[in-house]
């Protein structure tokens, strides 16, 4: 087997991304503190072509070269807002018509695993700060939660691990052939 090179890839121009189809999908990050946190978002975000991201609250903004670090240049590809408030993101979000879902540990949350997207809908995903979590007042306007089941003894993933994990598997579910 080898490897292939990098202009085997196929890999679309940040033009004919923006024109691309995007998975209907925005991440809203609820003040993550860590720039390099920040930057694997945006790139995890291209990765799956995700719609958009929000940034809220202590989250930093780019340009910044800790956040380009592990961007790799997807903040140019994959379009963003900042929101001081976290709430008038996800306010702004509902009225476009998406379920707004946090991915935490809380009551009566859904398991990632046995969650179905319903055909048709858009989701914006909050992922909370990397030691508090959601904060209550995003907690108090979700429609449901899911949460990533854990088997370990730390019930913690880092945020970007959390991202990938969840993107990953709506990926999966709502386009299963591409």
């Amino acid at each position: 087997m080898r490897k292939l090179k990098l202009d085997e890839l196929n890999r679309a121009t940040v033009e004919e991304f923006k024109e691309q189809e995007k998975l209907p999908i925005v991440v809203v990050l609820d003040s993550v503190r860590s720039m390099h946190n920040v930057g694997s978002v945006f790139r995890t975000g291209d990765g799956f072509a995700i719609e958009h991201i929000c940034l809220c609250g202590i989250t930093s903004q780019p340009p910044h070269r800790d956040i380009e670090k592990t961007a790799l240049g997807a903040t140019q590809s994959v379009s963003w807002t900042y929101h001081e408030q976290v709430v008038d993101a996800v306010d702004e979000l509902r009225t476009m018509g998406y379920q707004i879902i946090a991915i935490e540990q809380a009551e009566n949350s859904v398991m990632l695993n046995t969650f179905t997207p319903e055909p048709g809908q858009k989701y914006a995903l909050i992922f909370g700060n990397e030691v508090n979590g959601v904060s209550d007042e995003a907690m108090q306007r979700i429609d449901t939660c899911i949460e990533i089941p854990q088997f370990g003894t730390k019930h913690s993933f880092n945020i970007t691990v959390s991202a990938g994990i969840v993107l990953w598997d709506l990926f999966a579910k709502i386009r299963p052939t591409a």
